[in-house]
């Protein structure tokens, strides 16, 4: 793409960015840029451009206000320090660009090509590189990145939208788990499903986050911090959480994670499944029923339970509520950690990445 660039007239100044990067929290601040490129049939992808963060203005017309055709994805950006060096990263884009791509197809949007979506979210990197925490005190600070792509047309009818916005936005995020980690109490979900056979549960698009809401609402309402569900055929196999995969680790050392169809294939999952293979455990992909859950917990075979996602990278899962009563949580979580350990490693330039997984972008 051939990419414009409008830096900020007011940028962030240094000691208010310090403050910021000092205690980031999470979808707070904003960096002082983002990326835009609009696409129409006639003209495919064009104007691409990098401009001081804003405001946009949408017509009230706008498709995506009203048939919600959109897509998104969720990224970051990592800071390696230490013997002189100072570089900027990122971690699997490639994975990202396709899921997106993916997505596009599943919500009848035009595709950004891959090569064109790693440009993007490298040029804003680029440009505001300053924004990425460092780790001086050893700790997970990160740049989180949300591409998305939206349906910009104004027209009311019922059809793939003939103008479409994709950008590129950026937020320095601190560590998931203030206090140290914890594992995350979960309520199950009986009333509500999250995706359907045929639905748009494989594509990362807001209307999955949004149908998850109410469900999160009732699981906090139990004293919970997630919300599991269950699938919407038979209401009998573990789909996913809210915004995290699963995994249960048995006695045995071999792992089962929820296999994909209708829950989103997250690019942590398809990492933690290296891993563990690499570590010696045998993952396993297949439906996984909350029967299973209930009795393996109870007789000791399955040892730990965790889950993972781009935010908290990977957490450990304790007890499970319902209004059949709780599950205990296992009693280990140590694979959990020690998987935790090397992904965020491999990230954060602390392990040698033995997989490629790193992409240099300064």
């Amino acid at each position: 793409m051939q990419i414009t660039t409008t830096l900020s007239a007011n940028p962030t100044d240094d000691a208010r960015l310090a403050e910021i990067l000092s205690n980031p929290g999470f979808g707070t601040h904003f960096s002082d840029h983002m990326f835009t490129v609009e696409w129409t049939p006639d003209k495919g992808w064009y104007d691409a451009r990098i401009t001081p963060y804003g405001p946009i203005t949408l017509d009230p017309a706008a498709a995506v206000l009203h048939y919600a055709q959109e897509t998104f994805e969720g990224m970051k950006a990592y800071r390696h320090q230490g013997e002189g060096e100072d570089t900027l990263w990122l971690f699997r884009p490639e994975a990202n660009a396709e899921r997106m791509k993916r997505s596009s197809h599943r919500l009848a949007l035009p595709v950004l090509e891959p090569a064109d979506f790693v440009e993007a979210v490298e040029a804003l990197v680029k440009v505001d590189g300053r924004w990425v925490p460092a780790n001086d005190d050893g700790g997970e600070k990160t740049l989180y990145l949300r591409p998305f792509m939206f349906a910009s047309e104004k027209f009311l009818g019922v059809r793939p939208a003939q103008h479409v916005t994709f950008m590129v936005i950026s937020s320095p995020a601190g560590a998931y788990f203030k206090g140290g980690i914890k594992p995350v109490t979960l309520w199950l979900a009986e009333d509500y499903t999250r995706a359907g056979r045929g639905g748009m549960g494989a594509a990362k698009t807001g209307g999955n986050y949004a149908s998850s809401l109410v469900a999160q609402q009732e699981a906090t309402a139990q004293g919970c911090d997630q919300v599991v569900f269950l699938d919407a055929q038979e209401g009998r196999y573990v789909e996913e959480l809210g915004g995290m995969n699963l995994y249960f680790v048995y006695d045995d050392g071999s792992i089962v994670t929820p296999e994909t169809g209708t829950i989103l294939e997250g690019i942590t999952r398809a990492s933690i499944i290296q891993l563990a293979e690499k570590m010696g455990h045998q993952v396993t992909e297949r439906k996984f029923g909350i029967d299973e859950w209930r009795a393996d917990v109870a007789s000791g075979r399955i040892t730990e339970i965790f889950a993972c996602g781009t935010a908290a990278v990977v957490t450990p899962v304790g007890s499970l509520k319902s209004k059949d009563g709780d599950v205990p949580a296992p009693a280990s979580t140590d694979l959990t950690m020690r998987i935790r350990e090397a992904l965020v490693g491999v990230q954060l330039g602390r392990a040698d990445d033995t997989f490629g997984w790193m992409h240099q972008v300064v």
